[in-house]
């Protein structure tokens, strides 16, 4: 099963557990709503007060939800610009929202930017979440321990978590890469040209926070996820050294190379 596949079965099962397997969003051509609540939310475009959000509201306050903002143990930043790359041996990996897929980082085309030229508070750590917020706004990836200490870009928001008791980071990527967070951070984007997810707007969402024993059965799936996609990458990178390995050598050397590979990936 691929990962990306695996990775979507784990956003069926959280909506699952939320009550929202079958919500899909309706986007109704008329609607009314009073003065009051455009001045409250300081908005006055059409699609942020769509009824289908109310509905998600609804859903999410059954499960403990909160909005981002008012979560104490969760900081929220966004990233900085640098365009000074350099060699991979020379810096550290600079995060930008191409490098995002199936809720984790592809590191194999990541760019690196000194480390005289990192800010202290836009760097990563383990464990941290990041959105995107301009482009394909509602992209979610965990940041995986081989880009630890590097700087997230300005076109993602980092979220990180200060309590691990509170909520995982698996659980809480899973969540804003499904179809229901994607469906709130583009309502919250701001801009006519340009949509735009700023860290403000993002602090708006409300998350649902469920039992930690639900988190622990998302996480279990997501890593799977992750597992797949790491197994997917060393068969393609010892694919490709087969064959030099046949061209430098012979074939029969290159297959049962290939095929002890496989079995200590099998074994592992």
């Amino acid at each position: 099963m691929a990962s990306d596949t695996v990775f979507v079965d784990a956003q069926t099962f959280l909506l699952f557990e939320l009550g929202l397997a079958d919500w899909h969003p309706k986007h109704q051509l008329t609607f009314v709503k009073d003065y009051s609540d455009l001045e409250q939310a300081e908005r006055i475009d059409a699609e942020y007060f769509q009824p289908k959000y109310e509905e998600i509201d609804k859903a999410l306050m059954k499960f403990n939800g909160k909005s981002i903002g008012s979560c104490e143990f969760l900081d929220i930043t966004t990233g900085q610009y640098c365009d000074n790359y350099v060699a991979s041996n020379e810096g550290q990996p600079y995060l930008r929202g191409t490098d995002l897929a199936a809720g984790s980082v592809e590191i194999d085309n990541l760019v690196y930017i000194k480390e005289e030229d990192q800010i202290l508070s836009k760097q990563a750590q383990e464990g941290d979440v990041v959105v995107t917020r301009v482009g394909t706004i509602g992209l979610s990836a965990r940041i995986p321990k081989e880009c630890a200490g590097g700087t997230i870009s300005d076109n993602l928001i980092r979220v990180r978590i200060l309590d691990k008791k509170k909520i995982d980071s698996y659980y809480l990527t899973c969540f804003l890469g499904s179809i229901i967070g994607k469906s709130l951070m583009l309502r919250n984007a701001r801009g006519s040209v340009q949509q735009r997810l700023n860290q403000e707007t993002l602090k708006e969402i409300l998350l649902p926070i469920p039992e930690i024993e639900i988190q622990a059965r998302i996480k279990q799936k997501v890593t799977e996820s992750f597992n797949l996609w790491n197994q997917s990458k060393h068969l393609l990178e010892c694919a490709k050294r087969a064959v030099e390995m046949a061209i430098e050598s012979d074939e029969k050397t290159a297959s049962d190379w290939l095929e002890n590979e496989t079995e200590e990936m099998r074994i592992s």
